[in-house]
């Protein structure tokens, strides 16, 4: 035997299930075996190929993709793939990729048939691993039925009975009657150029509780326009749209107008009464139910989560909370303190500004006032609203920032013209502190406003987003934040944990990994002059222009690896009654993870290097 067939069959021997077979058999199998080379990103099976080959990695990982593209396993070195095909039906059911560079050993069918009818134990091997892949596939589908529902279209949740259309100039007795009729709960009320809506909850509030004449048109007191939803939108996003504005029924539209309602009743019974519709609940919540409100938004987005949503849908749906939350006190507090004095808006920062918020999010918020502010005048009024406010979002479990970014503290009270002269001062002269308020205030959203306040608060993003896109300066001292903290992996590919102190032996997911990507796509969006505010979004936009489409490819992977595995662990941590942090054990993962973890972690590294030679970070 060669030196080259000898290594084979030594490393044959030390891995399953080739190390119990008889040495006999074992010195010949190498003879009967090919070799190949697979470059990272090469599909060596693909889903309906006719496979005739068993591969072993001799060096290097392959991923086995199940249905709808579900990850079933990430093979290393000493196991093998495309056994399926020799045990079962010779087309695939899978496909099966390099995500690094390999070497494979192949064994072809005819010396696999001779080995498996000489050795029946191999086969059932083989025949078991078969049965536990497609095992693993079914489970995965079947974890992610649950929340089905959410992701098929809206228009195929609607019925064409609840569509029910009267003109604005009927009355709103005919209206009434028109209603009882059909049994239904709402209207489409079209003419006058706008689509209208009428609902149940109209009839009482502003009918019957107001007095009004039921003779009168419904176009005094129907909702217009109404807010609509497109039919090919998913489930989801119609449940947030609800949610974010307190309604219970959203027409739909398709190419030729209305073509139906969506109610939050169609969606509760698909969901068999989940308790998801949390955000709309708060609308009428009191202060004292309002408390721990967030905690019980957290629950119900790791449920979410752990039934197969995606972590930027479960991040969607905490954050749509804690805006309906914010919101519901703004309307409190105007019971108590009255109308406000002059237009404002409270706008979200941070991460609830980008949409991102996990069960651990704490507040970061700030006001935008009418340049018609008088402190004499009006500071009493904003400075309780904003107490109300902020301590409000603490009773129900949003932690109050420990940097004291929150409209209640009078620094992040500023009229529109403040604001822009501020983003102004970050952008053109920029000195440490100024930096850190950058990096949280170009993510910048409003939540509630009064009339004009929404506009306002546009004003001021954009502004700011139109001088930071010229900011040589701004960018590096961006660059150099973004590259300070590295991803916890050393030069070898290893883990490098916490040696000692309350996450001993544990690493930050966050630090150097969902916070850095967060800080690059800020810094693309600023320097590409985008708008955008999410995470997704700017290095979507970004691609080809900022940052590689590549390089954007491989980022926004890597960030959905790391964050869905970080609120999957709070979700654990939410459940267990413990408080979520992003502190992940390496050793407890599954080896398919702790390699998906190091080739996230290599990504941010190699884009971090990037920056670096673009900006000359390290005089900064």
């Amino acid at each position: 035997m060669t030196v080259e067939l000898d290594e084979v069959r030594a490393f044959l021997a030390d891995h399953e299930p080739f190390s119990h077979l008889p040495e006999e058999t074992l010195n010949g199998l190498p003879q009967r075996m090919g070799i190949t080379y697979v470059r990272r990103g090469e599909t060596v099976i693909n889903y309906g190929d006719v496979n005739d080959t068993l591969y072993i990695i001799r060096s290097g990982a392959v991923d086995v993709i199940g249905p709808d593209n579900m990850l079933l396993d990430r093979r290393d070195a000493g196991r093998n793939f495309g056994y399926s095909t020799l045990v079962d039906d010779p087309r695939s059911r899978y496909l099966m990729s390099a995500v690094e560079d390999s070497v494979l050993y192949m064994l072809p069918r005819g010396a696999f048939r001779e080995l498996v009818d000489a050795h029946p134990e191999t086969l059932r091997y083989f025949d078991t691993a078969s049965r536990r892949v497609k095992a693993a596939a079914d489970e995965l589908r079947k974890d992610a039925g649950d929340s089905g529902v959410l992701r098929i279209p809206v228009g195929e949740l609607v019925r064409e009975a609840n569509l029910v259309t009267i003109d604005a100039g009927a009355s709103i007795a005919e209206g009434a009657r028109l209603m009882d009729t059909h049994r239904i709960s709402s209207l489409v009320v079209t003419g006058g150029g706008e689509v209208g809506i009428l609902t149940d909850r109209d009839f009482r509030s502003r009918v019957v509780a107001a007095g009004v004449d039921t003779r009168k048109p419904l176009g005094e007191v129907m909702t217009s326009p109404a807010r609509t939803i497109a039919q090919d939108a998913l489930v989801f996003e119609a449940m947030l749209v609800m949610g974010e504005l307190g309604i219970h029924h959203l027409p739909v539209t398709g190419p030729d107008g209305i073509v139906g309602v969506a109610t939050s009743s169609d969606i509760m019974r698909q969901l068999q009464a989940d308790p998801i519709y949390l955000a709309a609940d708060v609308q009428r919540s009191g202060r004292e139910d309002l408390e721990g409100a967030f905690v019980r938004a957290g629950e119900v987005a790791a449920r979410f989560l752990e039934r197969g949503a995606s972590a930027f849908e479960s991040q969607r749906l905490l954050t749509s909370a804690a805006d309906a939350i914010a919101r519901r006190l703004y309307a409190l507090a105007v019971d108590e303190l009255g109308e406000p004095p002059i237009p404002f808006a409270f706008v979200a920062v941070g991460s609830q500004a980008r949409g991102e918020m996990g069960p651990a999010s704490d507040q970061d918020n700030a006001l935008v006032l009418d340049d018609s502010y008088d402190e004499a005048a009006h500071g009493e009024y904003f400075a309780r609203l904003s107490e109300y406010i902020c301590h409000g979002l603490a009773d129900a479990g949003q932690a109050l920032c420990p940097g004291g970014i929150m409209a209640m503290t009078p620094q992040w009270r500023m009229t529109e013209t403040q604001w822009n002269e501020t983003f102004h001062r970050w952008v053109t002269a920029p000195d440490p502190d100024a930096l850190l308020n950058a990096q949280v205030f170009f993510d910048f959203r409003c939540i509630f406003a009064t009339a004009g306040g929404e506009d306002m608060a546009q004003r001021v993003h954009d502004n700011a987003v139109v001088a930071a896109r010229g900011s040589k300066r701004l960018h590096t001292h961006l660059a150099a934040l973004a590259t300070w903290r590295e991803p916890p992996i050393g030069f070898f590919r290893g883990f490098v944990v916490e040696r000692s102190g309350e996450y001993a032996d544990t690493l930050d997911v966050k630090k150097g990994g969902t916070a850095a990507v967060v800080q690059m796509a800020r810094l693309y969006a600023i320097t590409a002059g985008l708008g955008e505010v999410d995470t997704l979004a700017r290095i979507t936009t970004a691609s080809g222009k900022t940052v590689s489409a590549k390089g954007a490819q491989d980022l926004l992977g890597a960030y959905e690896y790391l964050t869905n595995l970080a609120l999957k662990q709070q979700a654990r941590q939410v459940r267990a009654g413990e408080r979520p942090n992003y502190h992940i054990d390496p050793k407890a993962l599954p080896s398919r993870d702790r390699d998906a973890l190091r080739d996230a972690f290599g990504v941010i590294k190699n884009l971090q290097s990037a920056l670096a030679s673009k900006y000359p970070v390290r005089s900064v």
